[in-house]
């Protein structure tokens, strides 16, 4: 009997055979149906944080609307009993194309947040690329992960010397890259979280690699005086400050008695993020690190050319899931002209609007290495927790994998350009 690769065909089957026991997930397979079963449950402030996009989202259609464009074209009669789901990035190998992009404040989707994440991560083989702005310090992500692969997203502060500690710390946890996010030196205007003024940071949420930095620790001390001045009272007010001391280290009480919730949120918002970097400051960060330099945000042809002859060693071709710019152009459409523009010098990885199967092929042969997954796993998240974060995983991976061998194409080296014709 052949040998056959049976991971997408037992995933198919488990689904079809629980279902015939009267045993469903609580997490639709269905992308979209997912996204309303995940709005069901999350807060509105929570699901608008997650789920919107800059201005009228017209970039959000566009990432979703740009896979359209292309289509597979499967072949027959090829031998693809065995698959090879494999590829190599940054020069090791992963069981699959798949990453987790970063998704910051996860804590609005579910109470374990970043851990739920790093543990369904490691249980379905796929990295994890922390956020700078995540829910728990990335050191107790790394160990909750054992020997899962990480990387690490860098929001570049306006301090380098916390940029230095932020990195050597990521180094310090095992993660095995430094994605650098350039498309957020300021926050896009993003409708959905202004129309209900709510900015999940201002409540000390989404800052626990800052609040667990000694660096940070030291600029709080250094802005704050002896004590923050205190706003208006009102009961929201005092609702937000408890919210905010509650997501600070330590005993909340003391956290409010000290001022320190409320001193680490007014730090955050004066250092997040630094609007002058340029093409100039990446030797400070080749200076902090051995590890692998990742630039996560290119959308244009020049820029990779700029990047290759900058000596990072890889991009990351993302409009930031359309939440920067609205109008700008989708990622998948900027992909080719970028991949050519590389020409295999370095490696390319891709995230913004991956919602199957087919999204993570056409990248792949449109000239992406790896390609990230985002707001769907988030989903999985606020349904169901670790739970849900695998599932989506494992549906995504056998969806990717039944595309791929249906499609005539038993291995990911052999997904390219003429896989595909233009619609």
């Amino acid at each position: 009997m052949e040998q056959e690769s049976r991971g997408a065909v037992l995933r198919q089957r488990e689904i079809y055979v629980n279902g015939a026991a009267g045993r469903r997930s609580p997490v639709p397979v269905d992308m979209e149906e997912l996204e309303v079963a995940a709005r069901d449950v999350m807060a509105s402030e929570a699901f608008a944080y997650i789920a919107g996009g800059a201005g009228r989202e017209s970039t959000m259609a566009a990432n979703l609307a740009g896979f359209e464009q292309w289509w597979i074209v499967p072949r027959m009669l090829r031998d693809v009993g065995t698959r090879d789901i494999a590829t190599e990035f940054l020069g090791r190998q992963l069981a699959s194309p798949l990453l987790l992009s970063p998704i910051g404040v996860l804590e609005m989707a579910h109470p374990e947040a970043d851990l739920a994440v790093g543990r369904a991560a490691t249980a379905c083989e796929v990295p994890y690329i922390f956020s700078n702005q995540a829910s728990v310090a990335m050191e107790t992500v790394a160990e909750a992960m054992g020997d899962g692969r990480r990387y690490f997203q860098l929001y570049w502060s306006k301090s380098n010397e916390l940029v230095e500690s932020l990195v050597q710390r990521a180094e310090a946890a095992g993660c095995e890259a430094i994605f650098v996010t350039l498309d957020t030196t300021l926050l896009g205007w993003r409708t959905r979280d202004l129309g209900l003024a709510y900015l999940p940071f201002l409540r000390g949420k989404g800052i626990a690699q800052y609040t667990s930095d000694p660096v940070f620790r030291k600029l709080m001390r250094q802005g704050g005086g002896d004590a923050p001045a205190r706003a208006p009272i009102s009961v929201k007010a005092l609702a937000t400050l408890v919210e905010s001391a509650m997501s600070y280290p330590g005993n909340m009480l003391s956290a409010l008695g000290s001022g320190d919730a409320l001193r680490a949120v007014r730090t955050f918002v004066e250092i997040y993020s630094r609007p002058t970097l340029t093409w100039d400051d990446l030797g400070f960060l080749r200076g902090c690190t051995d590890l692998p330099i990742v630039l996560k945000g290119i959308q244009h042809a020049d820029d990779a050319r700029r990047a290759v002859d900058a000596g990072v060693d890889a991009i990351m071709v993302s409009n930031h899931g359309g939440r920067q710019v609205d109008g700008a152009i989708g990622s998948i459409q900027a992909l080719p002209a970028i991949a050519e523009a590389v020409d295999g010098r370095i490696d390319i990885a891709f995230d913004s609007g991956i919602r199957g199967g087919a999204d993570v092929f056409k990248a792949l042969a449109l000239g992406a290495d790896v390609v990230g997954v985002g707001r769907p796993y988030c989903y999985g998240l606020a349904v169901a927790g670790e739970t849900g974060v695998s599932d989506v995983l494992n549906n995504l991976l056998a969806d990717f994998e039944l595309t791929m061998a249906l499609a005539g194409v038993a291995s990911v080296g052999d997904i390219n350009a003429d896989t595909l014709a233009r619609a």
